[in-house]
């Protein structure tokens, strides 16, 4: 029988003024009972527009069927036909803009849970049976992934079950890219990463750290030297950009991208960590992203006693998601919008000690279709903090493009790629943020499993 109730089933939590002190995960899960709950509100229908919102096309109503009946492992069959990471996007995707955002039972009340229930079936799947694939017989054609988060481990997932032989070429010394380097422990275990990765090597994909293509190895000499018959270039954007006022330079101001790579990457909370990391007791983070509420929430549990978000726009454009601005609110982060900085303050040894601002007010839309700040004159006030950080977007990191003749990028610095997702170079492919610059985990994945349908095509072409 239907579950009619206008509200999602309430996903458990810790409570605020615990998980602010910890970096355990704050969304708890459900349990079983609840997420056969939750899916009965899903009314099943002929033609689900929720399939449509969805990147990768989850089959979404027969895994929730399966759900409702309690028959879990079917549920994640079902999921992972189509989507190799169930349990990454099912916690960090924006599910409210996409598939739920498609849902009928939003019409009159709130989206039957998908992401939850996503989470839920991968969660179960893993504590309950955690099967390794086999590896698939081989097909002998080589495929390179450059760059190990949602695009390429998707992209490699899909490659290996085909039988092609891959590998993924990551710079740092974990695969997992911005998903264990950018996403807070809380939000995104890293134990679930490291799972995944275990289930593509089972799958016989190799993993390279520590290989940084464009130094240690060229995208010429992974064709010309070592075989490869196509590359997959999913190395993320993760240049990190700044205002470029005065004060940036001091010590106490970090990017957004090394503040949450120490903390994430490098664990810089155990006291066991040999990771340097500023011990603050008021920061700011200047942005309104997701990344910029990472970074805030990162900083309360590090100790700091005041947290800042500045952000140059009203609440209601900023760019994160409402869930995230939600339990920033919750552990007590101070939302300063309508503010701007317009210079960073140093003592005589060259360390922050505060941040000059201005109010902002909304004028008429730019180009974004978002209302432009306007400074207003007078307003200037000071914040008395000792960390800033800055979290205003990142492009892609230069080294690729630079090292690779013929490929073309956009004036963002973004690859060029036609409707396969593949360059200006024959046989080299790419996706995620590398194409369009900073965007959700999601979209990547999406991008990796498009291109890897691409490559096979290609190869079986030949």
């Amino acid at each position: 029988m239907a579950n009619m109730t206008l509200t999602k089933t309430p996903m458990p939590e810790q409570d605020p003024n615990v998980r602010n002190h910890n970096f355990q995960e704050v969304a708890l899960g459900y349990t079983a009972e609840m997420a056969m709950e939750e899916a009965k509100r899903c009314l099943q229908c002929k033609k689900p527009k929720c399939v449509e919102g969805c990147p990768v096309n989850i089959h979404i109503p027969e895994f929730i069927a399966k759900v409702a009946e309690g028959d879990f492992q079917a549920a994640y069959e079902i999921v992972t036909s189509t989507n190799a990471l169930p349990a990454l996007s099912g916690r960090v995707c924006p599910q409210e803009s996409q598939c739920e955002s498609k849902c009928v039972r939003g019409v009159k009340g709130e989206p039957v849970a998908i992401g939850r229930l996503e989470r839920f079936v991968a969660d179960w799947y893993r504590e309950n049976v955690n099967a390794m694939p086999e590896k698939p017989e081989s097909n002998g054609i080589k495929v390179a992934v450059v760059g190990s988060g949602p695009a390429g481990l998707t992209c490699a997932a899909e490659l290996a079950k085909k039988g092609y032989e891959v590998t993924i070429f990551e710079a740092l010394h974990r695969a997992g890219g911005v998903l264990v380097y950018g996403i807070p422990e809380f939000r995104l275990p890293k134990a679930i990463v490291a799972n995944e990765v275990r289930k593509l090597q089972a799958m016989g994909v190799t993993v390279m750290t520590d290989m940084v293509i464009g130094k240690v190895l060229s995208i010429d000499e992974l064709f010309d030297e070592m075989g490869f018959k196509a590359v997959f270039v999913g190395s993320g954007a993760g240049l990190p950009m700044f205002m470029h006022i005065p004060g940036e330079a001091l010590r106490g101001v970090y990017s957004a991208n090394e503040y949450l790579t120490r903390v994430n990457l490098m664990k810089a909370y155990e006291e066991a960590s040999d990771t340097p990391i500023i011990v603050s007791k008021a920061v700011a983070i200047v942005g309104g992203g997701n990344v910029a509420m990472d970074a805030a929430r990162c900083a309360k549990r590090l100790g700091a006693e005041t947290v800042y978000i500045v952000y140059r726009r009203g609440e209601a454009e900023m760019p994160a998601r409402l869930e995230e601005q939600h339990h920033a609110k919750e552990e007590g982060i101070i939302f300063k919008t309508l503010t701007n900085p317009t210079e960073i303050l140093g003592d005589e040894d060259g360390r922050v000690k505060g941040m000059t601002c201005i109010q902002m007010e909304l004028g008429e839309p730019d180009a974004s279709g978002r209302r432009r700040p306007i400074p207003v004159e007078g307003s200037e006030f000071t914040l008395d903090v000792d960390t800033v950080i800055m979290s205003l977007g990142t492009s892609p990191n230069p080294l690729i493009r630079s090292t690779t003749p013929g490929l073309e990028v956009n004036r963002k610095g973004c690859l060029v790629v036609n409707e396969d997702h593949m360059t200006t170079r024959d046989q080299v492919y790419a996706g995620g943020d590398a194409v369009t610059g900073a965007a959700t985990v999601i979209l990547a994945m999406g991008a990796g499993k498009e291109a890897a349908a691409a490559i096979d095509r290609a190869m079986q072409a030949k």
